[in-house]
């Protein structure tokens, strides 16, 4: 299988659509006797604890969610203490519930169904207060555990054409996701899942970093054996996503300590009585893998924009952004400790300046390899507004460059707005339904079937980037799944050619009785 074989992501897509028939014809049901465990654990290593005794993030949430570029002169020294910072607030465990019969954990970005497919990995030299090597991050036990000694970095960095970004960087975050965990509820669909969840990951970890003056960026253009062998996972039931080298000021690269290390297997235990196969994600995954040095040369930054719609538009809005004076009090720390995905929403009505904010902060750019400069995307935003102040309801398109929202039709779609979210009042009730969008076909014909992981790992980051500014302002966000090609046939003729590939639901959250116990 090629990379270059764009059928593959294609039809993978066309066979995981959902749509009215396919979700009452499916026969999928949950076994909760074989649902995965959340966490990877390896029983014969021991566990190094990380301190937690870290600062919470200071800075103000919106300026950390929007703001991503460090000057040199503003880094700071990585340590262990920053390190651990980092991992809690992309992916720690921030609170429990307790109820009858066992404990429902929240971590702090949101994941599909609370089942956490993603695993953290660190490849470090020796910082201060930790030993040089390759970790895995436990996040419900907050430790690490030691799979290799030595420095990887530069192996690592083979992996990535010779990154002088991972090759210099004190330490580099990769990030895996096993594929069961998601699939166990969401079938063969799940692969798009993982990325989901990986990217409101990174929306919390880019805005972590930026906050501990610790510079980072997404790699996602790497040789997937490389990195799978550093690693001792198979690049089947679980595979690579993603690299972040962490910059800071004590950058100093070194001579590889190795090359083409010897494999790893530490005994993992199960996740489960039994694994189902997927083989659509099995295909996928290893189509869209680079194998080879040279497939990396034809991933270069993207240069796509957003589509130019005509003009003829009945109104557009230009956004009227919060100064910073009116923004509500709280840290990125509190934000992200307070956030959850809203279960419920109140109908009531957002303003337009904190609707501006939200959107203004979230889309300023993802540091990623797969888009040239942050004004660059893979995606078109369509919106369906039920309850926005000085906005009529309707369907809208958000222009990023005019920072404006463009009328498309004006209408009360409520009932359409939740019928498009396979018909959940979560989306009819919300202020605004948010439908990342994409042209798969030019997507993939640039990157190949690689694009695909990089379309919804970036839908998933500027959609988690609105999870974080809508928290906040005192409102709340979540993630939903949504009938594919309806959302297409809604949107039409403006969404000619795009497919849906994220949505997020935006409001006031109503309020709810507890019937559980926080820790």
């Amino acid at each position: 299988m090629s990379n270059r074989d764009i059928d593959i992501a294609l039809s993978y897509h066309n066979a995981t659509k959902h749509s009215y028939v396919s979700v009452r014809t499916g026969g999928h049901f949950l076994d909760w006797d074989n649902k995965p465990e959340i966490s990877k654990i390896y029983p014969k290593l021991e566990g190094i604890s990380m301190p937690r005794d870290f600062s919470s993030p200071e800075e103000k949430p919106l300026n950390a969610v929007g703001a991503f570029d460090l000057h040199l002169d503003e880094r700071e020294s990585l340590d262990i203490m920053k390190l651990a910072q980092i991992l809690y607030f992309s992916g720690g465990l921030t609170r429990k519930i307790k109820f009858q019969g066992g404990h429902f954990h929240f971590r702090a970005a949101a994941s599909a169904g609370a089942l956490y497919p993603v695993e953290f990995y660190v490849i470090c030299n020796e910082i201060t207060g930790l030993e040089v090597g390759v970790y895995h991050f436990n996040p419900a036990e907050f430790v690490l555990r030691l799979l290799r000694k030595g420095d990887y970095r530069f192996e690592l960095a083979r992996s990535a054409g010779g990154s002088s970004e991972i090759a210099q960087a004190p330490a580099s975050i990769i990030m895996t996701a096993i594929f069961w965990r998601s699939a166990w509820k969401y079938q063969a669909r799940s692969y798009r899942y993982c990325f989901w969840d990986a990217g409101t990951i990174l929306a919390n970890l880019l805005a972590t970093a930026y906050a501990t003056r610790v510079k980072s960026k997404v790699i996602c253009a790497f040789l997937d054996p490389i990195v799978n062998n550093i690693l001792g996972i198979d690049g089947e039931h679980e595979g690579s996503l993603c690299v972040v080298p962490l910059e800071a000021s004590n950058n100093l690269a070194s001579e590889p300590l190795v090359s083409s290390p010897e494999p790893i297997r530490h005994e993992v235990r199960p996740l489960s009585r039994n694994e189902a196969d997927y083989p659509e994600i099995r295909q996928l995954h290893s189509a869209s893998s680079f194998t080879e040095i040279g497939e990396l040369s034809s991933w270069t930054p993207s240069e796509l924009r957003q589509k130019n719609l005509p003009e003829d538009h009945q109104t557009s809005f230009p956004m009227r952004v919060l100064s910073e004076d009116q923004w509500p009090a709280g840290s990125l720390g509190e934000v992200i400790r307070k956030r959850g995905s809203t279960r419920k929403f109140s109908q009531d009505v957002v303003t337009f300046p904190q609707f501006s904010t939200i959107f203004d902060y979230s889309t300023r750019g993802v540091p990623a390899d797969f888009l040239a400069v942050p004004k660059d995307t893979l995606l078109d935003i369509f919106l369906i507004i039920n309850a926005v102040e000085e906005l009529p309801a309707g369907a809208f398109y958000y222009s990023a460059s005019g920072r404006a929202f463009k009328l498309l039709k004006k209408g009360g779609f409520r009932p359409w707005a939740g019928y498009l979210c396979l018909e959940q009042d979560l989306a009819a009730d919300a202020a605004a339904v948010v439908f990342f969008m994409s042209d798969l076909q030019k997507v993939l014909q640039r990157f190949g079937n690689r694009g695909y992981r990089a379309v919804q790992l970036e839908a998933g980051i500027v959609g988690g980037k609105m999870y974080l500014c809508s928290y906040a302002l005192g409102l709340g966000a979540t993630g939903i799944t949504f009938y594919d090609d309806d959302i297409t046939e809604f949107f039409s003729p403006n969404s000619e050619g795009l497919s849906p590939i994220f949505v997020v639901a935006l409001g006031v959250p109503a309020k709810a009785r507890r019937l559980y116990h926080v820790s």
